[in-house]
Parts: C-alpha cells; sequence; structure tokens
C-alpha cells in the first residue's frame, strides 16, 4: 500500500476513533443518569442507554483493528 495512502487512511480512522471515544463518553454518563430512575429491569431509558454503548464500544473496537493493522502492516 502506498505510504501517503496508509497515512491519509491512519488519520480518517484515529479521527473515527476520537469521535466514537467521544459519543461512548456521552452514552456511559446517560447510562449512569438513567441508573439512578430506579429499577433497571423495567427501565428503558437506561436500556436504550446501555445497548447504545454497547454499539458504541463495538464499533470503537472494530475501529482500533483497523488501526493497529494498518500499523503493524507498515
Amino acid at each position: 500500500m502506498n505510504k501517503n495512502v496508509k497515512q491519509e487512511k491512519l488519520k480518517l480512522w484515529k479521527k473515527q476513533q476520537a469521535e466514537l471515544e467521544e459519543q461512548l463518553s456521552l452514552a456511559m454518563v446517560k447510562k449512569g443518569e438513567a441508573a439512578q430512575e430506579g429499577d433497571l429491569r423495567e427501565n428503558a431509558k437506561y436500556q436504550d442507554a446501555a445497548e447504545q454503548a454497547d454499539l458504541l464500544s463495538a464499533r470503537l473496537n472494530n475501529i482500533q483493528k483497523m488501526i493497529k493493522e494498518l500499523e503493524q502492516n507498515g
């Protein structure tokens, strides 16, 4: 892979990583706030926040794998 193309890809993936980390942080705050509202089994806000946090975490893990692969295949 062309070095310039690789650097551009890394730059884009790292930008997405930073954005997802920020979104995940906000989702965790919402999850914590929702948890304070009572019974978690019947708390739709908590369940939604937890699902959102899980989704963001999975996306973040995939991006981190992509970055690692690009950095190792240099």
